[in-house]
């Protein structure tokens, strides 16, 4: 942190505070954020932190994008994907569009006239991206889109989404590449938003392709078949999202409990008093200090370009397997008002188990790492 990302953080707050708390039961009741919410954002400079200015963005860094994950994370919301929006779908376009597609799409994220995603997972297909059927065939100065994906984060607002499609359907990950779909595309569907245990209000849902026609420009990158790499390239900043939210979300549940056990009486005296609470307290203040620390390294060694993979599959399988222990610990100390949902570490407790899935399952984080152990000679 520095007097820059001091300043932003009371800009995160403010929004989040203003903006985003006190709609919360609504978002999750129309299982979207206010469309709006998008535009005012934009205006107070909270989208695409970390572009660079020259294309609308905050020229900032990875620091900048923490900070409002943080604040999110700080009033209990999992409905709004800006993290995905502005860490994630703006720089696939930052690191492999043409200067043609960065300055027609990236202003529009950074004013939030335009809303993204990312099209990866398929119904059939889970962490197995090298298997997705969705085709992208090139005819002449089109490509023609044909599949379906599910699970799309931002699915149901996006005017713009990211597929991972096969354009060459013979080959397996050199098959693959990422094309750029604007949703006004005719062939373009959306299906139905999607009913999930937790983050009610994210608006996650299925789309579909049918002779969905884009030129031949709208293929990311410079030749076909570059999608699994660039994929993986980025999967690292993704998983460092991941891991930090699991981080936030954490010391939310904390703060949240330790209003309750110092309000809440039981046997004449404030449940903190018990023994019990104590030791349970005193884990869940450890195992949020210690994952701390680790990801504000990872974020450090991100920052410096020096964050591999193997380390970003370590924060997310740890910091998402230990925020779930310590959620269900907060929801413990609540007794039976942490199984209602009104109560924000219930939602938390919902909330959380999805992270141990998504951008990468924690057995598919585990493999990663074992790739990297030594071998003993």
């Amino acid at each position: 942190m520095n007097e820059e990302l001091d300043d932003l953080r009371g800009l995160a707050r403010t929004f989040a505070e203003k903006e985003i708390k006190p709609n919360i039961e609504r978002f999750i009741a129309n299982k979207e954020v206010d469309r709006e919410l998008w535009t005012k954002a934009g205006e107070v400079g909270l989208l695409c932190l970390s572009i660079p200015e020259e294309y609308g963005g905050g020229g900032g860094t990875f620091a900048h994008e923490a900070v409002l994950i943080e604040e999110q994370a700080r009033i209990g919301d999992s409905s709004w994907g800006a993290s995905l929006h502005s860490g994630i779908v703006a720089h696939y376009i930052l690191a492999y569009g043409t200067e043609e597609q960065k300055r027609e799409w990236l202003p529009k994220l950074a004013s939030g006239e335009s809303v993204g995603a990312i099209a990866m997972t398929e119904p059939g297909t889970g962490s197995d991206l090298q298997s997705i059927a969705t085709k992208a065939i090139r005819e002449g100065d089109e490509y023609v889109v044909n599949g379906a994906k599910t699970f799309i984060t931002n699915g149901a607002q996006a005017d713009v989404v990211l597929v991972a499609a096969k354009t060459d359907p013979e080959e397996s990950a050199s098959g693959i590449s990422l094309v750029i779909v604007p949703t006004d595309t005719p062939g373009f569907k959306r299906g139905r938003v999607l009913d999930k245990i937790g983050m009610k209000g994210q608006d996650t849902c299925e789309l579909f392709f049918d002779d969905a026609r884009i030129p031949a420009g709208n293929l990311l990158g410079e030749k076909e078949g570059d999608g699994f790499l660039q994929l993986m390239m980025q999967l690292p900043q993704e998983r460092l999202i991941v891991a930090l939210a699991c981080v936030a979300a954490m010391e939310f549940a904390m703060d949240e409990t330790l209003q309750y056990v110092h309000s809440r009486n039981a046997f004449g005296r404030p449940i903190f008093k018990f023994q019990n609470t104590k030791f349970e307290l005193a884990e869940v203040a450890t195992e949020a200090r210690v994952n701390r620390s680790f990801i504000d390294e990872c974020i450090e060694l991100h920052i410096n370009g020096e964050l591999d993979v193997q380390t970003a599959a370590m924060a997310k399988y740890w910091c998402s397997e230990r925020a779930m222990k310590v959620v269900d610990q907060c929801l413990q100390l609540h007794g039976g008002y942490g199984y209602m949902e009104e109560y924000p570490v219930a939602r938390a407790f919902t909330d959380m188990r999805v992270q141990q899935i998504y951008a990468g399952t924690t057995e598919i984080m585990k493999e990663i790492i074992s790739r990297s152990l030594p071998t003993p000679t």
